[in-house]
């Protein structure tokens, strides 16, 4: 959501719906990483809002809120607030951030948590949230401070929604298996991330978790189209997850949900017309993959 243009953010959602897509993930920064604090941005929860009224099937979500960018009582009335407007359709994905995100904190005056504490605080977080949510106030620990509540309208789920933990390190991936319904590995290859899926798999230790995924895909018509694109990101200092054709792409999609992913979340890197390149041959030569 790099743009302060909502009608071209509403008018993607739309058409991301009437393509077949299964949901929308909206980044959750203040502006983008790397980028001047003065590049247009708009804030995620309320764009998801405004998403949920203009949608009705597509799923929504963060990937990911950085949790130290709200406090977790704030975060639980965002959450239900979304959950109610797009009638349980909202997915947390939330995480700890990293140095990039520091530059944020620094141009909007928020407190900066030192690396040592940032999974603790994460932990913290995921637990107040998951109380407020089910009605309970949160009793307090280290880093979250107690929250009595209570948390009105209640969420349209009985548990509230889905979270999902955001990270490739062992340490984030044993505390989506603890606390978490999701972990969604960013920009993995499927032998990784298969590797991964298995920690998470284990950590649980019959706990129901879902390995989800995320990455930015360069998809082309073909191979020279691909390679085109390829080389004009490289120009410009960008990077992706992968790059193939539209051929190409359904199997490498393939291999990550034999890997055990339920969700790709893909970032259609490239020129215009990606979204529909992808509706239109990735997505039904996926479904042939079984």
């Amino acid at each position: 959501m790099a743009t302060a243009d909502t009608e071209r953010v509403l008018a993607f959602a739309r058409r991301a719906e009437d393509l077949g897509f299964d949901g929308v993930f909206a980044f959750d920064h203040l502006f983008p990483p790397g980028a001047p604090s003065d590049r247009p941005s708009l804030e995620a929860y309320a764009t998801l809002a405004a998403v949920a009224a203009e949608t009705s099937r597509l799923t929504l979500g963060t990937l990911v809120t950085r949790a130290s960018l709200r406090p977790a009582g704030m975060l639980a009335k965002q959450v239900a607030t979304i959950d109610e407007l797009s009638r349980g359709r909202f997915v947390l994905g939330i995480g700890t951030g990293d140095v990039v995100g520091r530059a944020e904190h620094e141009a909007f005056g928020l407190p900066y948590l030192a690396p040592a504490v940032r999974r603790a605080h994460l932990e913290e977080t995921i637990g107040a949230v998951r109380a407020l949510l089910r009605g309970a106030p949160w009793p307090g620990g280290e880093h979250v401070p107690p929250i009595p509540g209570p948390l009105l309208p209640e969420p349209r789920t009985s548990a509230g929604p889905p979270i999902w933990v955001g990270g490739t390190s062992d340490g984030a991936i044993a505390l989506a298996a603890r606390v978490a319904d999701g972990w969604n590995g960013w920009g993995l290859a499927p032998d990784a991330f298969g590797a991964g899926a298995r920690s998470l798999r284990a950590k649980a230790a019959g706990r129901p978790v879902e390995a989800t995924w995320g990455g930015g895909l360069v998809v082309g018509r073909d191979a020279a189209e691909t390679d085109r694109i390829v080389g004009e990101r490289r120009a410009r200092g960008l990077d992706h997850t992968w790059a193939g054709s539209a051929q190409t792409a359904a199997g490498w999609l393939a291999e990550l949900r034999d890997a055990g992913a339920t969700w790709a979340i893909v970032l259609a890197a490239g020129p215009s017309g990606r979204v529909e390149l992808i509706a239109e041959r990735v997505l039904p030569a996926l479904r042939g993959h079984g």
